[in-house]
Formats: C-alpha cells, structure tokens, sequence
C-alpha cells in the first residue's frame, strides 16, 4: 500500500507558477512511476505528466508540454510538478498516483495509487 498526500496547489493569475508536491509513504517510492492528472468541474480527468520511477524518462500531455515540469527525489519520497506560464484552462484538481515503474502511462486504469487532489485556480 501506498499513501498519497499532495500540497502546493493555490489560486495564481494567468502567467504565474506553481510547484505541486506528492509525498509518498509505504513501500518502496522508486518502485513505482509516478503521474500527474487533473480534472476540471464537468470534466474527465485528464493526463498531465508522468516520470518513470528512476526519474529518467518523462512525458507530458501537449497541452502543458514546455510549459510543466515532473521530477521525482527518491530519498525524500517525493514527486514534482512544477508549473510555469499557467492558463485558466490549467484550472483543475491536480491528483498525483503512483504506478508501474517504467510506464510512463497517460491512461488512469494502469495506476494503482491515487492522492486526494489538491485545487489549483488561475485568474486571468
């Protein structure tokens, strides 16, 4: 079992940044690759990010692709997502999951773990 708990999120205007963290505990943290995924009110969840459990390799929605950065600190259990240039549209409830080490999946079903959510609101 693996718990999630993500923090960061806030209200920014159009422009602004923000880093989002996911705090693991449980079994092991590199053992599983980690995802971003957001959902908007009246919306589907939808891919974001994902980074393997090594943290060598990433992918990104081209929605937010150049403009939002995974990483991933192995010995504080802890996975990023940092985010520059927001937009209204990024308006959404950010959950962080935990998956299978070398997916780098954009689909939810192939996670196993899910966090709670954390609200990030963009002005414009």
């Amino acid at each position: 079992q693996v718990q999630l708990v993500e923090s960061g999120g806030g209200s920014v205007q159009a422009g602004g940044s923000l880093r989002l963290s996911c705090a693991a505990s449980g079994r092991t943290f590199s053992g599983y690759g980690m995802g971003w995924f957001r959902q908007a009110p009246g919306k589907e969840r939808e891919f974001v990010a994902s980074i393997t459990g090594d943290g060598g390799m990433t992918y990104y929605a081209n929605s937010v692709k150049d403009r939002f950065t995974i990483s991933r600190d192995n010995v504080k259990n802890t996975a990023y997502l940092q985010m520059y240039n927001l937009k209204p549209e990024d308006s959404a409830v950010y959950y962080c999951t935990a998956g299978p080490p070398r997916a780098l999946s954009d689909r939810s079903y192939e996670y196993y773990y899910w966090g709670q959510g954390t609200q990030v609101t963009v002005s414009s």
